[in-house]
């Protein structure tokens, strides 16, 4: 499975500019699903007929194929690039980082001087060396997006990287329907990869008013406890997959809560409850989309979310797929 993740979480695919995950992910999933689409927003949608008799649920499990990045807005006289933000930049883990840009080109983040150094540096005071010796032979240009470069490495279960968030849930979706061509779903089930989730759930949006789905789950990261000074939240790595309870954008549905911590139990899958204080997921959408949706969020523990070394562990990845193909290969009785 590692293969996998490093494959995914090292592809370039910033909000808005996923064109190059998403046939990457499609070659993947293209015999495990019966039909598979994109629609306008360029969401990735791969549906699982329902294997029962007669009237079937539509389950959406959502995974965001985006990730946070930049995207130029100046290029200085000397060739340097001012940039803005997509999604939820921390300027604090900016400084000496590296991105990458959509044609290959490798930029190394940088900062003005600052007047007390103890400080860290506002966005607009941050800039990206490209090698260019001046504007006229920059090889990027106004409204180019970059994302962070990074490599993907293992060490014992814990895995590290940048774009985790989420390409860790398109791993789970993945390989959940890897189990379910054996374990059928008596659901028609709704596989949609989204898009520019971290600018606001807006692909999930779209695919969840299309399908208008009865029960949705999110597949996305969620924040530890266990680093120091950290949050105080009771979720820590390779404690499991963590059962979404609240988060800023939603509250669960208790149902639906309810059931994944009976098939955890039952099938002892470890599994520990998250409430987030800040933040959201594409449960968000299906909760709120046409007449609304019994929504929750299965969520895999992340340290150092929305940074360029996002780390998780293997046995929370495996307890989330189990959890999911356990969820969907039975009855839905919330």
């Amino acid at each position: 499975m590692f293969d996998l993740i490093k494959k995914l979480a090292e592809l370039y695919g910033p909000s808005g500019f996923e064109d190059q995950i998403r046939p990457v992910i499609r070659t993947e999933i293209e015999k495990l699903a019966d039909e598979i689409s994109t629609d306008a927003m360029g969401n990735l949608i791969a549906l699982i007929k329902g294997k029962g008799k007669g009237e079937k649920l539509k389950v959406m499990i959502a995974a965001h194929m985006d990730e946070i990045g930049i995207m130029v807005n100046h290029i200085t006289e000397d060739g340097f690039l001012r940039f803005t933000n997509i999604g939820g930049l921390r300027a604090a883990n900016l400084h000496g980082g590296r991105v990458q840009f959509a044609d290959g080109t490798i930029g190394v983040i940088s900062c003005d001087k600052a007047a007390d150094a103890s400080k860290v540096p506002s966005l607009d005071k941050f800039y990206i060396d490209v090698g260019a010796s001046g504007k006229a032979d920059c090889p990027v240009s106004v409204g180019d997006a970059a994302g962070f470069l990074r490599p993907t490495i293992q060490q014992g279960s814990r895995v590290m990287g940048k774009a985790l968030d989420d390409r860790i849930g398109c791993v789970v979706a993945i390989e959940a329907m890897k189990a379910l061509k054996k374990k059928k779903s008596a659901h028609d089930l709704y596989f949609v990869f989204s898009v520019q989730e971290e600018v606001g759930v807006r692909g999930a949006t779209i695919a969840a008013n299309v399908i208008g789905p009865d029960v949705g789950i999110a597949l996305d990261v969620t924040l530890t406890g266990d680093v120091h000074n950290g949050p105080e939240m009771a979720i820590a790595l390779g404690d499991g997959a963590a059962i979404k309870a609240k988060d800023a954008g939603m509250i669960a549905h208790v149902g639906l809560v309810n059931l994944m911590k009976k098939r955890a139990a039952d099938a002892k899958i470890p599994y520990q409850i998250e409430v987030l204080t800040g933040g959201s997921t594409d449960a968000r959408a299906m909760q709120l989309s046409g007449v609304g949706a019994a929504a929750g969020c299965i969520s895999i523990p992340c340290r150092y979310v929305h940074s360029p070394s996002e780390v998780v562990d293997m046995v929370d990845v495996q307890a989330s797929i189990d959890l999911l193909v356990e969820i969907l290969s039975n009855d839905l009785d919330i």
